[in-house]
């Protein structure tokens, strides 16, 4: 799995012109899920998430993590986080896994964050076409992915 953690001021997914889900202050977290991942992969990722350290303490040094801030998580799924572009212009996605394989890992994710955070985590729609918004903040943004855990 491989995910892109943005931390926002605030972030927000729109479907067909309805607002699906929006956070505040907290996490934009974008994910992508290879055929070759699991949920030891996504059990891991959620510890990770809400484990980092990069929200301001009261030194303004990045010390606190999402749950010592009370800060919201906004996950989208990203098929495209897996795009190859080593041959051609045209992007491939052989890589991204299959839906069967993929919905079931996003959704076991957003349930693990709920449950590492005690709050309900916003998301998208898998497979829908969504415009994410965000205000990023800092900016910070991470990638993490599961195939280079060591």
């Amino acid at each position: 799995m491989r995910i892109v953690i943005q931390r926002v001021s605030r972030a927000s997914v729109t479907i067909d012109g309805t607002v699906k889900s929006a956070v505040g202050k907290g996490f934009l977290i974008l994910v992508g899920v290879e055929e070759t991942d699991s949920e030891s992969d996504a059990e891991w990722l959620a510890k990770k998430v809400v484990g980092l350290r990069v929200f301001d303490d009261e030194n303004g040094v990045m010390n606190l993590s999402i749950g010592q801030v009370g800060g919201d998580i906004l996950v989208v799924s990203q098929f495209t986080l897996f795009a190859s572009t080593k041959k051609g212009n045209r992007p491939s996605w052989l890589r991204a896994a299959r839906h069967d394989i993929s919905v079931p890992l996003y959704e076991f994710f957003c349930r693990r964050l709920e449950e590492e955070t005690g709050r309900k985590v916003g998301t998208g729609e898998f497979g829908a076409d969504m415009k994410v918004e965000l205000v990023n903040d800092g900016p910070v943004t991470i990638c993490i992915d599961t195939k280079n855990k060591e």
